[in-house]
């Protein structure tokens, strides 16, 4: 009985060895007893980047126009598909107008309009500003067709997401992923971001409050969050066979000392 409560604290002490001491808590450093208020200054619109697929309506008091400006002419024509999703008909897809490398989309009658780095609002005005010498008054609504982030890493739920709204926080994307798992860290998010031939790394802290004001605490079209897993478990990961031959190694060294004992 002795030698099995010895061979077992020796395995306890193997595999407590390969835990440390984590925070799990998201914004840890806020006290429970106080109320913490700030000011909102990091929400910035999304702009237009090549490559973006943008849906475009509209409307004006001529039938004919609608059709003409609605009827999805296009050189380029976009269908975007969730693959999450069943596969829409003809009918249900939208179609969008995806922005060249020049900045630029091919609209009917208009033709070729440069549209990159502005935001919606923008782009409806500059659309409108061109059509209103073909219709009068004409009412332009512009949306984001892919504005979409991906979530990988130690997530329950890693995946490609596409956003409906294109103001997105890095916690509202998180819980789409199902939130981190217990070996997520989460003082050392990675944020990758790739504006024009730019590519921007940077590492949020979640468990800090100052996240709040981050400027990368809203997401932009095509963000990639990649959540590292945590020390314990690559520990845990690359110690396994090695901890199995241990306690077997003890086993037999157990066994072995408790027959020379016996002897």
């Amino acid at each position: 009985m002795k030698l099995r409560l010895l061979l077992f604290a020796l395995a306890s002490i193997i595999l407590s060895s390969c835990s440390s001491k984590r925070n799990l808590v998201y914004f840890s450093d806020l006290a429970d007893s106080s109320i913490y208020k700030t000011r909102i200054l990091n929400i910035a619109e999304s702009k237009i980047k090549s490559g973006d697929i943008l849906g475009i309506n509209v409307s004006t008091l001529s039938p004919e126009s609608n059709i003409l400006f609605n009827s999805g002419v296009n050189n380029n024509p976009i269908r975007p598909i969730d693959p999450t999703q069943p596969t829409p008909t003809s009918s249900q897809t939208p179609i969008g107008y995806e922005v060249d490398r020049a900045g630029n989309i091919n609209f009917p009658v208009i033709g070729k309009i440069k549209l990159i780095d502005l935001t919606k609002e923008e782009a409806s005005d500059k659309l409108y500003n061109a059509l209103n010498g073909y219709v009068k008054n004409p009412i332009v609504n512009v949306r984001f067709l892919n504005f979409r982030v991906t979530i990988i890493g130690e997530v329950n739920k890693p995946a490609t997401f596409n956003i409906q709204n294109d103001q997105v926080s890095v916690l509202e994307a998180l819980g789409l992923a199902g939130d981190l798992t217990l070996y997520g860290r989460r003082e050392n998010v990675l944020l990758i971001r790739q504006t024009g031939n730019d590519r921007t790394m940077v590492r949020l802290d979640l468990n800090n409050k100052d996240i709040l004001n981050s400027p990368y605490f809203y997401l932009q079209q095509n963000d990639v969050l990649y959540v590292e897993p945590d020390k314990s478990k690559l520990q845990l990961t690359n110690n396994t066979r090695t901890t199995s031959i241990i306690v077997a190694s003890a086993t037999i060294i157990g066994i072995l000392l408790s027959r020379l004992l016996f002897n």
